[in-house]
């Protein structure tokens, strides 16, 4: 049982929320919706994300939509948000400000 993470509180994810780029709280889960220059861009950000994802064994739902990407994350496995989710928010971010 020892590696189930630990749920944030509102208050922590109120604080992680303050330090991410356009994340917004949406239940058990954070929001992220982001406009690419093209189409290549977006699929680009997406596939690094997915290898970042990989790497860490969390990974976000994403939706695409032309340019447009939005990133849904939340620790299926311990009902809420996690330090997993805000963690990959800011990688996530990186990739995003990278490509644009």
């Amino acid at each position: 049982m020892g590696h189930m993470a630990e749920l944030l509180s509102d208050a922590d994810v109120t604080a992680a929320l303050a330090d991410l780029d356009g994340w917004e709280r949406d239940g058990d889960s954070i929001v992220r919706t982001a406009e690419l220059p093209s189409f290549p861009d977006a699929i680009a950000v997406v596939d690094r994300v997915a290898q970042d994802a990989e790497e860490r064994d969390h990974h976000p739902d994403i939706d695409i939509r032309w340019r447009t990407l939005t990133f849904r994350l939340s620790t299926h496995s311990a009902g809420g948000l996690t330090a997993k989710d805000t963690e990959l928010a800011l990688q996530i971010d990186a990739r995003i400000a990278a490509a644009q």
